[in-house]
């Protein structure tokens, strides 16, 4: 982990310096989840967020054709300050870049989305361990039978991430993560995985995986990769998000985003 300020790793990204995943990066800082897509598709998009605030909490939507994001970070660009980019057509994944130049058009909306990463911190500080970083590995996120409300042309399942603990720690945890709605705020699942539809807790969607140790339960907290499994099932002609893991590192501080 490196220890630089949030521009300081915006612009290790952009440089090409880095593409991996950003948990525990720009310590203090809000990282966000990112959809991309064509201003007549925005619409419903937006919606769908409005609809689904545990897995999409939107913190920003950019103006029409504009990359930056001001009230984000001091000189963002969205399309080279994440680490890495998944490129949609037609709902097929084609490409995974880290630099989204070439790719923008003047009708792009860029929506910003909550970040569970965000209140990792929060827990840290409390002495509740988070196994993913403590082992610098993704965070494992899994593909749910739980239904988002569709808006528009999109609907889909949610996608849900782990961390496993000790049930004395779950429930430090549902407290601590309840301050924060504008990141996923509390679980929506812990314990049996076949209940939420994981297939195999060992094998993630997304991510990596992380060891469970004996007495401990899965605790699972809605994920902005949900948009992404939307957007496969409404096929727009182009979409673009963030890479699982691999996050926009912005200027605001985890600590704005407590609402107690």
């Amino acid at each position: 982990m490196t220890t630089l300020s949030a521009a300081a790793e915006r612009l290790r990204i952009r440089s090409g310096a880095y593409s991996g995943q950003t948990a525990g990066l720009a310590r203090g800082h809000v990282q966000a989840n990112l959809a991309i897509l064509p201003a007549d598709w925005a619409g419903d998009f937006l919606r769908f967020c409005q609809a689904n605030p545990k897995p999409c909490p939107l913190l920003a939507v950019s103006e029409v054709g504009d990359p930056t994001l001001p009230t984000l970070g001091v000189g963002i660009d969205i399309r080279t300050d994440v680490p890495r980019y998944r490129v949609y057509q037609d709902g097929v994944l084609t490409d995974g870049p880290t630099d989204i130049t070439d790719l923008w058009r003047d009708d792009f909306v860029s929506f910003l989305i909550g970040c569970s990463f965000s209140f990792e911190e929060a827990l840290l500080a409390d002495g509740v361990p988070v196994r993913h970083v403590e082992l610098n590995r993704n965070v494992p996120m899994y593909e749910t039978n739980i239904d988002c409300v569709p808006a528009g042309r999109f609907s889909g399942k949610m996608v849900v991430s782990m961390r496993p603990m000790t049930p004395r720690d779950a429930i430090r945890a549902i407290q601590i993560t309840s301050r924060f709605p504008s990141v996923h705020g509390a679980p929506v699942h812990f314990g049996d995985p076949a209940a939420i539809g994981v297939r195999d807790i060992a094998d993630p969607e997304h991510g990596e995986a992380v060891p469970i140790a004996p007495g401990e339960v899965p605790v699972f907290w809605a994920c902005g990769v949900t948009p992404q499994v939307a957007i496969r099932t409404a096929r727009p002609p182009i979409a673009i998000t963030h890479s699982p893991g691999t996050m926009l590192i912005t200027d605001l501080l985890n600590t704005h985003l407590s609402v107690l």
